[in-house]
């Protein structure tokens, strides 16, 4: 028997996918779906585009991520730490998932900033 290598998919039979679209009047992006291994490409772009664009603030709007692996919230405190210093990246709605992530493994990550509703 096999090691397993795919990310599970959903009931509906489709691989996970993650949007990635500007987001309108300031700096920053829309994202949904989801962020796992299969979507990890995309997601790690999207946080490059955030560390190298963009003044003091760049918001990455969350509310219709549906799931946030450790690996993707681990590929947001890196970018978070390699922003200039003064810069950080405000994050609208993310999921629960994504927060108890940051709250356990990088707290108080300080150009790291959650807005919620």
């Amino acid at each position: 028997m096999g090691v397993r290598n795919r990310a599970p998919r959903p009931a509906g039979g489709s691989p996970p996918r993650l949007t990635v679209s500007s987001l309108p009047g300031c700096d920053g992006l829309r994202v949904a779906g989801e962020v796992g291994l299969v979507t990890r490409v995309d997601w790690e772009r999207a946080l490059e585009r955030a560390v190298r664009e963009g003044g003091r603030v760049y918001r990455l709007e969350l509310s219709a991520v549906t799931f946030v692996d450790v690996a993707g919230a681990g590929a947001l405190a890196s970018a978070a730490e390699n922003l200039e210093e003064g810069r950080r990246i405000v994050l609208q709605q993310p999921p629960p998932t994504l927060r108890r992530l940051l709250d356990m493994f990088w707290p108080g990550l300080p150009a790291i900033e959650v807005h919620t509703p």
